[in-house]
């Protein structure tokens, strides 16, 4: 189902303020928004009232990569094909046509997804030559609404990370994508060009996947706001797999509304209106908590003690074996899963190759490492050596995976929760440096971003604040039940009210 029906012109601008509805005058030319402040939703309504064109906000985004390419965002940037798509979106405007819901805002996406006509490299050079023929579903859903691709984001290689540290794509001087509010440290990953390409403004909305923390983490590293949905909200197809059991595309964005926007686009329903904090209950788990850096802890405690303020309930709970039975799930099934679903995915679409090719000419060392050693031989690392995966893997499907999600089930029902909240990530994003990427970084980055995603229920990632020593991003997370996506986002609505948005980079 997509909810990209066109809706009338009228019916938009009578939910616009007046000023803005007015539009300007007759022969005066729109004025371009700052981008720097600019959410999606506000350039919808202004792209919807006349008071910008399609073709002046692509324009300054374009623009603005070009400026930012030291940060590796972008993989592909389609400035001619971006330009002829926000003319066409204006020229139908100026003849009366409907105003789509996203009326020819631009967005950016992630290499792993197909977009018809771009390559789709999912960040590895042996898929650098394939043109995907047609749009993902997602991707399709967003361009009937009226979305304006600009280009394909960068990421961690075979979205096998969560730095971005890939020395395969730059348009900068140095390896990897890097963060947008100190090109010194790493975007996270794996959706890395997205959260870099959002906190440098170049571009108001993008679309990545999360399959353990890759649509949250670049966003708490790079102050925006996501949506991993509840796994199977979303179609899959045309994407480049790790596991079709916990893979999923998510929206990311520079606010809370314009990630419902995105949401609403592709899984349909109503706009959202933000929930009353009076009304919500907020889950703090001890294991979430443990071992913060310095900037984390006070913004994660600034962040509570707001909500709190605001009228939401904080409830300390309990979830005992969360993290035994996490890792009874999380490996096995990612490490298991990938080989088949690449393999099938590599045919399917006539990508030109197979598997040891792909394998092969993978430029990450860590990524390269953990397909030789674990994804082709169908291997999981064991304290001596390697071990077969497909028992750890049956054992996580029947057994394991079962209980963690009883145990997030049971949790939410005992103490009737709206959502667990937790700071996103434990740390601020690290230096960038190939050791980054090792996987004692790998496990604390993913540590409270991984559960919720191998339970396969929805979370929301938004600014917590900026590091009071570090001056960097710290990012706040909400894991709310399976299914409840929407009630999750008018609480994410709500929060980000109480805790504000950043400020763009300087």
């Amino acid at each position: 189902m997509t909810s990209a029906t066109p809706v009338s012109r009228a019916a938009w601008l009578a939910a616009l303020p007046l000023a803005a509805a007015l539009g300007p005058c007759a022969n005066a030319q729109p004025a371009v928004p700052d981008i720097a402040t600019l959410t999606a939703t506000e350039a919808v309504r202004q792209l919807c009232a006349g008071t910008v064109t399609s073709e002046q906000l692509v324009a300054a985004y374009l623009a603005q990569a070009k400026a930012k390419a030291n940060l590796n965002a972008f993989i592909t940037l389609d400035e001619a094909g971006a330009l002829a798509a926000a003319r066409a979106a204006d020229a139908l405007r100026k003849r009366g046509g409907a105003c789509t819901p996203l009326a020819g805002l631009p967005v950016a996406i992630k290499d792993n997804i197909q977009v018809r006509g771009l390559p789709a490299t999912a960040g590895t050079p042996a898929l650098k030559g394939f043109v995907p023929t047609a749009d993902a579903p997602v991707v399709a859903r967003l361009r009937a609404a009226g979305a304006v691709v600009l280009g394909k984001t960068n990421m961690h290689e075979l979205a096998f990370g969560v730095t971005g540290y890939n020395p395969a794509f730059r348009t900068g001087p140095e390896v990897g994508v890097r963060n947008a509010y100190d090109p010194s440290r790493i975007a996270g990953g794996s959706s890395s060009g997205n959260g870099a390409a959002l906190g440098a403004r170049m571009a108001p909305a993008a679309l990545g996947t999360d399959t353990g923390g890759s649509v949250r983490i670049p966003c708490a590293f790079n102050g925006c706001a996501s949506l991993r949905p509840t796994v199977g909200r979303y179609p899959q197809q045309g994407i480049a797999p790790i596991s079709h059991t916990r893979d999923t595309a998510g929206p990311m964005a520079q606010s809370m509304a314009d990630v419902a926007l995105l949401d609403g686009v592709i899984a349909g329903g109503a706009p959202l209106k933000p929930a009353d904090l009076k009304r919500v209950r907020l889950g703090v788990v001890p294991a979430f908590q443990a071992g913060l850096d310095t900037d984390t802890r006070a913004a994660t405690d600034a962040a509570f003690a707001k909500l709190r303020a605001a009228g939401a309930t904080l409830v300390d709970v309990d979830m005992p074996g969360l993290m035994e039975l996490n890792g009874a799930v999380g490996f096995p099934l990612a490490l298991y899963e990938a080989y088949d679903d690449m393999v099938a995915y590599l045919a399917k679409y006539r990508t030109g190759i197979d598997i040891a090719q792909l394998t092969a000419g993978i430029a990450s060392p860590d990524v390269k490492g953990t397909f030789e050693a674990f994804v082709v031989p169908r291997n999981l690392p064991a304290a001596n050596g390697v071990v077969d995966a497909k028992p750890a893997y049956e054992h996580a499907m029947r057994v394991a995976r079962p209980a963690l999600r009883k145990l997030y089930r049971d949790t939410f029902a005992k103490h009737r929760l709206d959502a667990l909240v937790f700071p996103t990530v434990p740390g601020v994003a690290l230096a960038a440096a190939p050791e980054a990427s090792s996987p004692e970084n790998f496990g604390a980055l993913i540590r409270n971003t991984d559960p919720g995603s191998n339970a396969g229920i929805p979370g929301v990632q938004l600014p917590s604040g900026l590091g009071a020593t570090s001056g960097l991003p710290v990012g706040l997370e909400l894991d709310g039940p399976a299914g409840s996506d929407r009630r999750l986002l008018a609480v994410g609505l709500a929060a980000e009210k109480v805790l504000g948005r950043l400020p763009a980079p300087k």
